[in-house]
């Protein structure tokens, strides 16, 4: 049975904002809560499917592989360790307390006091072709959290620490006695944390980070094109409680040129000429990536003939040399002519041949086989 929509699922649009997606999460995951459902088979299938669609959604990177590609593009790997992330309190937890109690298993703690990986951030940057052929290093300024410079990221008053929280003793969860079962849930108190604040930080109201802008130096190799995607490790949000920083993946789109068309690492050229150029041939100049080059057109070039400049142009990126250029010929037809000029044309055209078009000749036999 096919999968359905991550979005349908959460009930929200593909272009639903990281809060949106949360708070849709959070409603979901408390409607259908084993803990508030009794065991209801169908209730504990919605709980796992919203998890599953947060999961995928609720991570950038995850969240853009499925954009793109649906649930084809998405591995094993990226549905590992999913849980209940608005509440701390997913299904590993039920079963865990199960086992703990009948054979005496210990657990690991499953609070949020754990460190955690900051999120991944993407940014959208915009060049011209001539950066891309030639590489370019640009400043960028990109908004993320950042750790409390104040409180070291503890969200407690300097001076001052996390205590443990009352509630829960300091392990995060509350537990619940059901007959032979207990069943783990969140503490409301600290929400699985273990600790709480008792004065928060001034500066970052207790939360332990920041918003900050972050100048960045970008280096774009030469060779990129648009959907190229440059990795900056660690450049993301900081982590929390001492967990490590994000990436930074900078999205690239190229400009349309005005004069070039790329088509992978070759680009296209259009040269109008007339058509007396056409007929008796000639030599002109067209520009390049890096300057001009000459071209000869011989005697007799038809519209759209296409001539190629080799290695003019883009550099492989991931590979050697370059592409070529491809110059294409448009052979222009006068729109104005004057009195002498058409006089000199039907001239010309009464001394030309069936056998100096050779395309129309062709056309007409096939004409005359129909």
């Amino acid at each position: 049975m096919a999968k359905r929509d991550y979005y349908e699922i959460l009930g929200v649009g593909r272009d639903a904002s990281d809060d949106e997606l949360r708070k849709a999460y959070r409603k979901l995951a408390h409607k259908y809560h084993p803990d508030k459902t009794g065991g209801d088979k169908e209730a504990e299938e919605k709980f796992k499917e919203a998890n599953e669609a947060y999961a995928i959604l609720g991570d950038a990177e995850k969240r853009s592989k499925y954009d793109r590609f649906g649930h084809e593009g998405l591995g094993a790997q990226d549905f590992e360790g999913f849980g209940d992330f608005a509440t701390g309190f997913g299904f590993g937890d039920i079963f865990g307390s199960v086992f703990e109690d009948f054979f005496g298993a210990p657990r690991g703690p499953r609070g949020r006091a754990a460190p955690r990986r900051g999120a991944d951030l993407q940014y959208e940057m915009g060049i011209d072709l001539h950066d891309a052929a030639d590489g370019i290093e640009q400043k960028v300024h990109v908004p993320r959290a950042e750790t409390c410079a104040d409180c070291g990221g503890t969200g407690a008053k300097p001076g001052t620490q996390r205590r443990p929280c009352p509630q829960c003793g300091g392990s995060g969860q509350i537990r619940h006695a059901r007959g032979v079962f207990s069943v783990s849930t969140t503490c409301g108190r600290c929400r699985g944390e273990g600790t709480i604040v008792e004065q928060p930080c001034a500066r970052c109201n207790g939360r332990g980070r920041v918003r900050a802008e972050r100048e960045l130096l970008i280096k774009i190799p030469p060779g990129v094109d648009t959907g190229s995607r440059l990795k900056l490790r660690g450049e993301g949000e900081a982590g929390v409680h001492g967990g490590p920083r994000g990436d930074l993946y900078v999205l690239i789109h190229v400009r349309p040129h005005e004069v070039f068309d790329r088509h992978g690492d070759d680009i296209l050229c259009d040269v109008p000429i007339d058509f007396v150029q056409a007929a008796l041939g000639t030599e002109t100049e067209v520009p390049t990536l890096n300057g001009k080059a000459r071209v000869k057109i011989p005697a007799g070039t038809q519209s759209q003939r296409v001539f190629r400049l080799r290695g003019k142009g883009m550099p492989r990126l991931h590979g050697r040399g370059h592409g070529d250029q491809l110059v294409r010929i448009i052979v222009e037809v006068p729109t104005k002519i004057s009195s002498k000029q058409r006089h000199l044309l039907e001239q010309f055209a009464e001394l030309s041949r069936d056998d100096a078009y050779p395309l129309r000749k062709k056309f007409n036999k096939k004409v005359k086989k129909l």
